[in-house]
């Protein structure tokens, strides 16, 4: 058993593959000895930052909330897995300055062309619509990791080939 915590960190527009690489990656996680736990921006949102609203502070304040429990379990032995859009450089840099254990970001590319065509439950066609205010990656900025432990590119690859890349960075860290 793996005693090793660490967060991968997640960060991508809607539609990007965040939750279907952590859904991929936990079971081969847990075969590998590590205990985790996947911290999904939805199931976070409703649970632990019911109430928070979508403007820049409700959004800082929920990837903080995400930040501090990976930070816990981390330090604790457990893979922290974040599925999380995390837009904005500066919140996403201030929880790997606060991260205790080994602190991975994961940019999880796609165009914005390929996550609209993707847009499983409408969320671009409403936010281009004007239905849906401060929607990140249309009305509101989204600001790309510029030098991630790791970069998938999810239009062009298979979840096993960004999935692999991952798991390559794990081992060579000797993290898995």
């Amino acid at each position: 058993m793996s005693n090793k915590g660490f967060t991968l960190w997640f960060t991508g527009l809607s539609g990007s593959g965040k939750s279907t690489l952590a859904e991929y990656l936990t079971p081969i996680l847990k075969e590998r000895g590590c205990k985790v736990e996947v911290l999904d921006g939805d199931e976070v949102r409703e649970n632990l930052s019911k109430g928070l609203g979508f403007s820049k502070e409700d959004r800082d304040t929920n990837i903080r909330r995400i930040g501090y429990v990976a930070n816990l379990l981390s330090r604790n032995g457990c893979a922290a897995v974040t599925a999380a859009i995390s837009p904005y450089a500066a919140v996403r840099n201030e929880i790997r300055d606060l991260t205790t254990a080994a602190f991975i970001e994961v940019y999880v590319y796609a165009p914005l062309e390929c996550v609209e065509e993707r847009d499983t439950k409408g969320l671009y066609k409403k936010a281009r619509s004007g239905e849906i205010k401060n929607f990140t990656g249309i009305s509101d900025p989204y600001e790309g990791p510029e030098d991630p432990e790791v970069r998938v590119d999810t239009s062009k690859e298979t979840i096993e080939e960004s999935g692999q890349k991952i798991l390559d960075y794990l081992s060579e860290k000797e993290l898995i």
